[in-house]
């Protein structure tokens, strides 16, 4: 088996503000003592995991309007199991309870950090007064069926969360301690397969994630700018003011972005409970979607949606390692920036092969432009080859 997939990506953004900070800004990163943009590895992996070409390729939807294949993050599942035993007819106030019961094998609750904080409180109040300790007000209505963290809930877990529901309604009871052995560990779910799980409170049931990404970062030294814009009171005729409606500044950047991305294939395998033909679906879709899918960031303002320009993918038994040291020295601009990243990418790889032997067993790339300056002889595909070429597991 070729254990590790190793796939380095660049990928050309106009305009744009796919990741912001907490300030509104493209996130960034300072690489060889010089400021780049950058996209963080958390917004590329929602952004490929959530997109049609990916949940397509995995297969149909079910019944229920989700893949069985995929699972779903969110702190909401308790709500949803609420809302549902309400519309079979159970009590409001039953419901809530059983709902919390469930949502709680999945991670603490809102309701049970506001208790824990309370009783923190209470113990420090006794020690140094008298005075009576009062919880948080949290005017979420909700937030007793909330988890505190995002739990990751995998497509067998909510099948069985919804047969629950449907049993206690039916037989008008609470969940028993039996009813709330919900978790398992899944071996369909892609999405957990590749990116992992981690359950604070129940660990045993935490997934090592099968496939790592990088911070995306621009190959060359990289700045936001900032666009002073107004908009105008289409209703306003200009006879008493003439002046905009509102006015704003919006952040943006562009540049040439460096992602690795690094799988291995014997622990994806082992995720995905040995379903070879699975694991295909899940590489076919995963490719296909860095090659193809950008992060939704801004989009409707800037349209800054790109397809790879580059992409070399790696296999073989050998330690993995990143080509980011290519960058280090950020690339100038007087031979065009994708052409000079390539030729910086393809002499840093043929370095480390000199220096360590060969760090992989067989590579092949795809490459968007015209004049690209690949190397003689060197296995250039097109996209669906590429998938091939990455699915295959033997010995090349």
């Amino acid at each position: 088996m070729n254990r590790f997939i190793q796939l380095h990506m660049l990928t050309s953004y106009p305009a744009s503000n796919l990741n912001r900070d907490d300030t509104g800004r493209p996130k960034s990163v300072v690489v060889g003592n010089v400021m780049r943009l950058r996209v963080s590895s958390q917004a590329l992996k929602r952004a490929w995991r959530t997109s049609d070409i990916f949940v397509g390729a995995l297969g149909a939807l079910n019944e229920q309007g989700y893949s069985d294949f995929l699972g779903v993050r969110t702190r909401d599942m308790g709500i949803e199991a609420y809302e549902e035993l309400v519309k079979l007819g159970v009590a409001e106030k039953q419901a809530r309870e059983w709902a919390r019961e469930i949502a709680a094998v999945f991670g603490a609750t809102e309701q049970t950090k506001a208790a824990k904080k309370a009783a923190s409180k209470a113990k420090d109040n006794k020690a140094d007064s008298e005075e009576p300790a009062t919880a948080e007000i949290n005017t979420d209505k909700n937030a007793d069926l909330k988890t505190r963290q995002l739990a990751h809930y995998s497509s067998e877990e909510r099948k069985a969360i919804h047969a629950l529901v449907k049993t206690l309604a039916r037989e008008n009871r609470a969940p028993s301690e039996e009813d709330k052995k919900l978790l398992s560990q899944s071996r369909t779910a892609a999405d957990i397969a590749m990116f992992g799980r981690m359950l604070a409170d129940k660990p045993e049931f935490n997934t090592d994630a099968a496939v790592q990404v990088s911070h995306a970062f621009t190959v060359h030294k990289a700045l936001a700018e900032g666009d002073y814009f107004t908009a105008v009171d289409d209703l306003n005729r200009g006879t008493e003011d003439r002046g905009a409606a509102h006015l704003g500044v919006t952040e943006y950047g562009s540049g040439v972005f460096y992602t690795y991305v690094c799988i291995d294939r014997a622990l994806l395998l082992e995720n995905l409970g040995n379903d070879a033909d699975l694991v295909a679906r899940t590489l076919s879709g995963l490719i296909r979607a860095m090659a193809q899918v950008s992060p939704t960031g801004k989009q409707n303002s800037f349209a800054s949606r790109a397809y790879a320009s580059y992409l070399m993918a790696e296999l073989g038994d050998q330690q993995p390692r990143s080509l980011m040291q290519a960058f280090v020295r950020p690339i100038g601009q007087q031979d065009g920036l994708i052409e000079s990243a390539i030729a910086q990418l393809e002499l840093h790889q043929q370095c480390f092969d000199q220096a360590y032997g060969a760090c992989a067993s067989a590579r092949a790339v795809m490459c968007a432009l015209p004049d690209a300056p690949l190397r003689a002889g060197e296995q250039v595909l097109a996209l669906p080859e590429l998938v091939q070429f990455v699915q295959q597991d033997g010995d090349l």
